[in-house]
């Protein structure tokens, strides 16, 4: 799960909006302010293909759809708040927000969202049919039904400098173990140059993001399949302690405030020797316009030590509140946004690499999209196609989820337990502690689920 930008953008990104006749939607009351122009609020997460999306809606879809479009865009961690504010208030500020694979499953089940397979069956160029499975499952309700469009799909890989390998006599396997990416981090790690950039910013989705995958693939859960809190098991204790270590050891600086953007910039500007982190980072990283690296990098499948596979699965997605007034209109620019035009006209007008890819199986079918992301386009297609929500570690679990738990009270405890892991990267805290505490908070999560 891809968490970015520092800054916090509220902007208007329709500075040429126009007015074209009959544009109004069906539930949309007929515009805005009496200008005869219908607008809509978009709540976004701060990343750049977000970004991207405010640069390009003004020209290429207000002016064919008259839709004018007002963008908020922010960090995770505060659209979070926001959204689930707005939404389970019925407040009805926002028309679109972006939702992640986590609360699709549950806003559904409180009945929060429209069910949009009624919007992409009667939309002739949508192709859901295109979408890759992971992503429609991942974002479909208990009935079935898909209840956000996806953005951007992702698993998690582990990126490194070939050019500091080479350099050094050191071979990347294809499936590396955990082990042998904590001997290349020491070996590579110098003044200057990071060993191993990894995520320490508190919140379930910045650091629990990765490190979930590491207490997987170590052999532990949060919960067991019949709700046993299992926070400071032996296994889920060594994972942690391992990606404390390591960060400590052979990690960036300022780690326990460092999330993906600040990775991002550590290794973008060529100041660490790996990255564990989203596949949807390969295009920003080979973009030789904003990355030192570009070229250098090589990706390979997440580090494992006792499963095969162990990346995550994860989408931003665009999803319609019931509270919504202009769902016609709601759908148009979701419709557009995750459209494989939309995915042309950013190829074009932006660059390939820049392409909202890991949703759709055409994606990678395109000659320019595959020559741009030919060092890493197999494998992030690999690493989404094996992630196992239903069965991410080595054992059963009472919910769907690779880095999460699919319960509405998951998002508090994670985020709980993520502050406490932080202040022991920081050498404020113990692993030890911080897990005893997580542990008490996860045994009040599980009496409330049946044994």
């Amino acid at each position: 799960m891809k968490q970015r930008t520092r800054v916090v953008l509220t902007a208007t990104a329709t500075a040429t909006a126009l007015v074209l006749a009959g544009c109004a939607g069906a539930g949309g009351g007929g515009g805005d302010g009496g200008s005869g122009e219908e607008s809509i609020n978009v709540l976004m997460v701060g990343n750049p293909q977000m970004e991207d999306i405010q640069k390009l809606t003004a020209d290429n879809f207000t002016k064919t759809s008259g839709v004018k479009v007002n963008f908020t865009i922010l960090p995770e961690n505060e659209l979070r708040d926001k959204v689930t504010q707005d939404v389970a208030t019925q407040g009805g500020q926002y028309d679109v927000v972006t939702i992640g694979a986590y609360e699709a499953r549950i806003w559904a089940a409180n009945d929060w969202l429209h069910e949009l397979d009624s919007y992409t069956g009667n939309d002739a160029n949508y192709a859901k049919d295109d979408l890759l499975e992971p992503m429609v499952k991942s974002l479909q309700g208990d009935d079935g039904k898909l209840y956000a469009a996806p953005f951007y799909g992702e698993s998690s890989f582990l990126m490194y400098r070939k050019d500091l390998f080479d350099k050094a006599g050191l071979k990347m396997p294809e499936r590396p173990t955990w082990t042998q990416v904590q001997e290349f981090a020491k070996a590579l790690n110098s003044k200057g140059t990071a060993g191993i950039c990894l995520r320490g910013l508190p919140g379930w989705g910045e650091i629990f993001a990765p490190l979930t995958t590491v207490v997987n693939t170590y052999g532990g859960t949060w919960f067991t399949k019949d709700w046993k809190a299992q926070v400071n098991s032996s296994e889920f204790t060594a994972a942690t302690k391992f990606y404390v270590d390591l960060i400590r050891n052979y990690g960036e600086d300022g780690a326990s405030q460092a999330g993906f953007t600040e990775c991002l910039n550590t290794f973008g500007q060529g100041k660490a020797a790996m990255w564990y982190d989203a596949t949807s980072a390969a295009g920003l990283l080979e973009d030789a316009k904003t990355s030192k690296v570009a070229g250098k990098v090589g990706y390979v499948h997440a580090p494992v030590e006792k499963t095969k596979a162990s990346g995550w699965l994860w989408t931003w997605a665009f999803a319609m509140p019931k509270t919504t007034k202009k769902a016609d209109a709601a759908w148009k620019f979701m419709s557009w946004a995750t459209s494989k035009d939309y995915e042309k006209l950013v190829g074009e007008k932006l660059g390939w690499s820049r392409v909202p890819s890991g949703k759709r199986a055409s994606t990678y079918e395109l000659p320019e999209y595959k020559k741009e992301a030919a060092a890493f386009g197999a494998v992030t297609l690999a690493s989404i196609e094996e992630a196992d929500p239903t069965n991410p570690g080595v054992q059963e679990r009472p919910t769907v989820g690779v880095q999460f738990v699919t319960i509405p009270e998951f998002a508090d405890l994670g985020t709980k337990v993520s502050q406490e892991v932080s202040s022991a990267i920081a050498g404020k805290t113990t692993v030890d502690k911080a897990l005893a505490d997580g542990q008490k908070l996860a045994e009040q999560v599980a009496a409330k689920y049946p044994k």
